[in-house]
């Protein structure tokens, strides 16, 4: 996969509220703490709220824990759990989100974790294209009863709906420290609509960067990350933390995501050093 070239000069991109610097070094700014001063080659000194993440493409992001979120995507049972589908990729993102999520709160950094969880409301509203895709041989579907005490496929509150095995639990404990927070989605974007929970939620808090992952990585991953680019927020896709069942899904995201611009993928065990401080392994 072949990276952007450096820039030569300092370079800001942008307008006067949302902007980037990028640098020769290949160090890109998205803290938009000040803008790029005249003749100045060299980032700001860093500040505390502030981190340097290395990323793919010789790469270097600068971002601002207050002003980042990380976007977990439909990490659920419905989608993981062994009862119900074999998913060895998926349940390989558990260890290493598991292992990042902490070193984020400790930056604060926000843990939403953006969930499918209808209301009866909402089965009434889903266009049938939704509907079939989410129906496997005319049966099931949206609201249908699972088996194995799993509830009604992905309602909320549904035990299919619950994050897969100890992720439920890191949620609760985050909630209960005031990290994290659970927003429902109707779509596979977590973006879609006028005004969604999540958009709110962003813009409530200040947050400009976003953290991706979960499954699956095309669909209602890619398709929130999408969205978010074109809403302008920053994108960056944790490449060790999302996986799907699409064959070349994975690899087409991480192409898109790093040529055109949309996000830069770091995996998350070099984010989880930086951000505990520990010594790099490149």
């Amino acid at each position: 996969m072949s990276s952007r070239p450096k820039v030569f000069n300092a370079t800001e991109y942008g307008n006067a509220a949302s902007f980037w610097i990028e640098y020769p070094s290949g160090l890109i700014d998205l803290s938009r703490t000040a803008h790029l001063q005249e003749g100045a080659s060299e980032p700001l000194q860093l500040q505390p709220s502030q981190m340097d993440v290395p990323v793919n493409g010789d790469r270097v992001i600068r971002i601002d824990g207050s002003k980042t979120a990380a976007v977990i995507i439909d990490m659920q049972n419905f989608f993981l759990h062994p009862d119900l589908r074999t998913y060895p990729t998926g349940l390989a993102c558990v260890d290493p989100l598991r292992a990042l999520i902490p070193a984020l709160r400790q930056q604060g950094v926000k843990i939403l974790w953006v969930n499918w969880g209808l209301t009866e409301h909402e089965l009434e509203t889903i266009p049938p294209s939704l509907i079939r895709g989410f129906r496997k041989n005319g049966r099931g579907g949206f609201g249908s009863e699972m088996p194995n005490n799993f509830g009604r496929l992905l309602m909320r509150d549904a035990y299919n709906s619950e994050l897969y095995g100890p992720l439920q639990d890191d949620y609760m404990r985050g909630k209960e420290m005031g990290t994290d927070v659970w927003i429902h989605k109707n779509r596979m974007s977590g973006l879609w609509g006028y005004q969604s929970a999540l958009d709110l939620y962003l813009q409530e808090n200040g947050i400009t960067t976003l953290l991706f992952g979960g499954v699956n990585t095309d669909q209602c991953v890619g398709g929130t990350l999408v969205d978010a680019y074109f809403r302008g927020y920053d994108c960056i896709l944790v490449s060790d933390i999302t996986a799907t069942t699409s064959p070349g899904g994975l690899e087409n995201v991480f192409y898109n995501a790093t040529n055109v611009g949309v996000a830069y993928i770091s995996p998350a065990s070099k984010a989880q050093k930086v951000l505990d401080n520990s010594p790099m392994d490149f």
